[in-house]
């Protein structure tokens, strides 16, 4: 739409309404950026928390994939002379099922094509990419949180209460009392997810944590100062979800605005190793064909997915309340 200048009100200015026969206004040109202000995206952690060897395997909706457990190989006290014992081998095998499904489908009209500064296409599709990783982050972390073992072990630390546990308790019906005065440290609740993984011989390599921005606020303040810049190899910045460059309590740190909401308490965190859950993905088809009702192009995509825990030993999740 054109932009105009109004005419000046001082009489002495060029143009002036006190000049005879000037009645109109000025035009104005626009300036657009061909920039576009792009919102701004969370960070997507689950591929680096999960083993995706599988990825490669599925090619359709419903696809599944037969993932065969390593046996387990007994060995025994051996006497000269005696018979040796036998373990029998078994292919007991865990099925990780691409059953979930994403869409996106936009339109280009032609005007905006020819006659646009921005390549709306190419913008649209990166937001459709985004929209989808972001759909996928979530739902494979809600898968996560289901699949932690809740007895022999338990691995659930605290409980989705709005009561709390006195500090340093962890277990029972409330939940952790995050903080840093008087409560439990969130070191410290790193320090018994680390010690439930060891007790279960979860390799250290592979190790991660992720958790939300309050989480991290209390971290922050906590003695310790370890993800001050100063402990962070000078590289403070967040990358792909990654929050230091180090290890904490032998834990790769990811912080993620993808974690469900609770009921009762403030929020809840998940650590675990990445053999714990394998993920597939993969975008089926993207298409570009006429729009038969308008002047444009109909751009749209589709991407499958599944998620599966394949050791929910390997999982620790915590519920926390910060006052």
């Amino acid at each position: 739409m054109a932009q105009y200048f109004e005419p000046a009100t001082d009489t002495d200015a060029n143009f002036a309404n006190s000049v005879s026969g000037q009645a109109n206004s000025f035009f104005l040109p626009s300036v657009y950026s061909k920039k576009v202000l792009n919102f701004f995206r969370k960070a997507s952690v689950v591929e680096a928390i999960t083993n995706t060897d599988y990825a490669g395997e599925i090619s359709a909706y419903g696809d599944s994939v037969k993932i065969i457990k390593e046996p387990v190989i007994s060995v025994y006290d051996y006497t000269r002379g005696s018979d040796t014992t036998q373990t029998k081998l078994t292919d007991q095998e865990v099925t990780l099922v691409v059953d979930s499904a994403k869409a996106f489908k936009f339109i280009v009209d032609d005007i905006e094509t020819n006659m646009s500064h921005v390549n709306f296409k190419e913008v649209a599709t990166s937001s459709a990419a985004y929209a989808l990783r972001d759909s996928f982050d979530a739902a494979v972390l809600v898968t996560m949180f289901a699949g932690v073992s809740s007895s022999s072990p338990d691995h659930v630390l605290g409980a989705d209460s709005a009561t709390k546990l006195a500090a340093g308790v962890y277990d029972g019906a409330g939940s952790i009392d995050l903080g840093v005065s008087a409560e439990t440290d969130p070191l410290d609740v790193l320090a018994r997810m680390a010690r439930l993984l060891d007790d279960q011989n979860i390799p250290e390599e592979g190790r991660w944590f992720v958790a939300a921005p309050d989480f991290y606020e209390q971290l922050s303040q906590s003695s310790s100062k370890l993800l001050s810049v100063d402990y962070n190899a000078g590289q403070g910045s967040i990358r792909n979800g990654l929050v230091s460059s180090g290890k904490l309590r032998g834990f790769s740190m990811y912080k993620s605005n993808n974690i469900a909401a609770v009921s009762n308490a403030t929020g809840k965190c998940l650590g675990g190793h990445i053999s714990s859950t394998a993920t597939a993905q993969t975008i089926i088809s993207t298409e570009v064909l006429r729009d038969p009702t308008s002047f444009g192009n109909i751009v749209r995509g589709l991407h499958v997915y599944g998620a599966k825990v394949l050791r929910s030993e390997a999982l620790v999740s915590a519920f926390y309340t910060i006052d």
